[in-house]
């Protein structure tokens, strides 16, 4: 096709569909990684209106229900539910479609009881079970994982902080190397116990649970449910939120009495 450029005709070479989708794919990538410093939920947002987008110009391309995918997995509630039953009922990428199965299975502990019970490298007994009255960060990581060692800052602040209130850390560690783990966890100053098998991403809690990536964060409330699996974004004011809901549930009893006094 004729392209004017400066007033100089010049023939521009027609591009195939994979090119047209690599270009717009970059384009979606870089718009909702412009975002990041907006938060975790602002750049999903932005990264699935480009995803939506690309289903309706290139409607045949599986590519699309992986990047469904990866936002669900970053995603919690009804909304990664959701995108997780719209993959398993339109994709004809069986593996795909596996892991998305096995992301609703890993979705239906919300609200349940997460059975955790170790002997943590430095020989500390841990169960989540006699846990209850604490909130509870089970954090999914290791110390080769970039992005997990990146969040120790903030796991350790939020703890430093909010320790004193009930606020615990069980770390499951996809370490193959304990010396490496003993050290890393002396040198960062990580108080909480860890669980390590030395399996890697065969980690015994990490394939109970459909782990896939890492760092995984989840939060345990006081009754022992399992409330939250994207805890690394807002750590701390999701762990006071869950502190305080005793406190609000024991607030909302009293005023209940006193009401029934008055009469």
């Amino acid at each position: 096709r004729d392209v004017a450029v400066t007033g100089v005709q010049t023939c521009a070479l027609p591009i195939s569909e994979e090119q047209r989708f690599k270009l717009r794919f970059r384009a979606v990538e870089r718009a909702s990684t412009a975002l990041e410093g907006k938060g975790n939920d602002v750049m999903l947002a932005e990264y699935e209106k480009g995803v939506r987008a690309l289903q309706k110009e290139f409607p045949r391309r599986q590519e699309t229900f992986g990047m469904l995918f990866e936002i669900a997995s970053n995603s919690s509630g009804d909304r990664a539910k959701k995108l997780a039953e719209e993959i398993v009922a339109g994709t004809t990428d069986e593996e795909l479609k596996e892991q998305a199965a096995a992301l609703l299975k890993k979705l239906g502990l919300i609200g349940k009881p997460l059975a955790i019970k170790f002997d943590a490298v430095d020989k500390r007994a841990v169960d989540l079970g006699k846990m209850q009255g604490k909130v509870v960060l089970v954090d999914f990581w290791a110390t080769w994982c970039g992005p997990c060692v990146k969040e120790i800052p903030n796991v350790r602040a939020a703890y430093e902080k909010l320790s004193a209130k009930g606020f615990e850390i069980v770390g499951i560690s996809f370490d193959q190397q304990l010396d490496a783990l003993q050290r890393f966890v002396e040198k960062e100053k990580m108080p909480w116990p860890q669980y390590f098998d030395g399996k890697g991403w065969e980690n015994n809690f990490g394939r109970e649970f459909g782990i896939t990536g890492i760092p995984a964060m989840w939060l345990v409330d006081k009754k022992g449910n399992l409330r939250d699996m994207n805890a690394r974004e807002d750590l701390v004011a999701k762990v006071e939120k869950l502190l305080a809901e005793r406190s609000e549930e024991h607030t909302s009893e009293l005023q209940s009495r006193l009401h029934l006094v008055c009469r």
